[in-house]
């Protein structure tokens, strides 16, 4: 499976794809967005939810994919960014992550700039760490009045490279005993928002110490991190 993932990135790396990092042509002078190939962004939002829990999350991942990419180059910043739905940079990161416990609330220009950057290509992988669900949905129908959260098949794409997972996602941990459920918004066929329910992926991301997670939880939540961040860079 790790030369299927050195494939993957080396393809990735020579075709370009995830080299041009911003998705539209708002620019600003600030840092961020130009790294050395891609950079993750956790998504800062009000409402009382603890947004930036777990800080270990996203420089583990990052580690993990650049620790399996067989080039010379890093593919991943191993540095979080974080930005608001206001911040100049928003524009400059086509991947965007948000997790937490409790409430989210945008406000209704957040809510325009948001639908504005999924339309001009952006992606967001939401985990719920378990509280944040309801705000969240409420949240999201907002922003697409028109379209609403489906539940991804398990043959979907995403499930299937470069790591298979034919019965969905995994389950990392228990919450309220649920099963794990995947969800997305398609905006013209195109998934713009990826959210996973009872699952806690990211959890598995975070420092063994901080969870206690088994070693093979872990690495099935490392797996299907990498998985999300190859089908929002090929797709």
């Amino acid at each position: 499976m790790q030369d299927i993932i050195k494939r993957t990135l080396t393809a990735l790396i020579l075709t370009g794809v995830v080299t041009g990092l911003s998705i539209a042509d708002e620019k600003t002078d600030g840092e961020g967005g130009q790294g050395s190939l891609f950079e993750i962004a956790r998504l800062q939002y009000s409402g009382g939810g603890d947004w930036y829990n777990d800080p270990s999350i996203i420089p583990n991942l990052c580690r993990e994919i650049n620790k399996r990419a067989d080039t010379a180059f890093p593919m991943a910043s191993e540095k979080e960014a974080v930005v608001t739905v206001s911040d100049a940079r928003l524009f400059q990161y086509p991947f965007l992550f948000m997790t937490g416990h409790g409430n989210v609330s945008f406000t209704d220009s957040e809510i325009s700039r948001l639908r504005s950057y999924f339309e001009a290509g952006g992606f967001l992988y939401a985990d719920d760490d378990y509280g944040m669900d309801e705000s969240f949905r409420h949240e999201l129908e907002k922003i697409f009045p028109e379209v609403s959260l489906v539940e991804l098949p398990h043959d979907f794409p995403l499930y299937r490279i470069p790591f298979r997972f034919p019965g969905g996602l995994p389950k990392i941990h228990e919450h309220d005993g649920k099963p794990p459920q995947g969800f997305g918004i398609f905006l013209r066929g195109r998934l713009v928002v990826y959210y996973t329910y009872e699952t806690n992926i990211s959890d598995g991301w975070a420092d063994q110490r901080v969870h206690g997670d088994p070693p093979q939880k872990r690495e099935e939540a490392l797996k299907m991190g990498l998985n999300i961040v190859f089908y929002a860079l090929t797709h």
